[in-house]
């Protein structure tokens, strides 16, 4: 049996252990909440900029927690589903074991609102027993708000959305002037 055959099994028969080590001794996970980065993000309508301040989810594991388990979100807060790459109007988004409800928002591919739609939580027990909300356009990012957050500032499907890093070009279309 080679060395590195032999670290490993010593590893692995020694992994049930780490089960009686004391907590402080093991790394604590952060709190996902605590640990999603946030940023500035405006929404460019016809009753002016809207500025919110937004968790961004990058990654699978971030966008499949989304904003489950919360009691809360704050006004002017939201969270931002980002994308590398276009996601099909078939891919949605469902409310399972999101206990707020929430308005979605998504951005196509030039930065601007294609479709705004209302999700309520679901209490299934089964994931597979919750809606899911479908855009009926691809989209490159979604935005959550808390549940009328949209109507109340008068955002609606057109608005252009940008935010540090990547968002839509609406400073630039705003800066050219309009053909007569």
């Amino acid at each position: 049996m080679n060395a590195t055959r032999r670290q490993l099994l010593l590893g692995l028969a020694l992994l049930p252990a780490a089960g009686l080590l004391p907590r402080p001794l093991i790394a604590a996970v952060p709190d996902e909440a605590e640990a999603r980065a946030t940023m500035p993000l405006v929404i460019h309508g016809a009753q002016g900029p809207q500025r919110l301040q937004v968790e961004v989810s990058r990654s699978i594991r971030e966008r499949s927690r989304g904003l489950m388990e919360r009691d809360h979100l704050d006004a002017g807060a939201g969270m931002l589903f980002l994308y590398r790459h276009p996601q099909s109007s078939r891919n949605g988004f469902w409310m399972y074991r999101t206990r707020i409800p929430l308005d979605i928002a998504f951005i196509d591919e030039a930065g601007r609102i294609a479709e705004i739609h209302s999700m309520t939580p679901c209490t299934a027990e089964a994931p597979g027993d919750c809606p899911v909300t479908r855009p009926g356009v691809s989209y490159r990012a979604a935005l959550e708000v808390n549940a009328g957050a949209f109507e109340a500032l008068g955002v609606t499907a057109g608005d252009c959305v940008s935010w540090p890093g990547g968002g839509g070009l609406c400073a630039s279309q705003a800066a050219e002037p309009s053909a007569p």
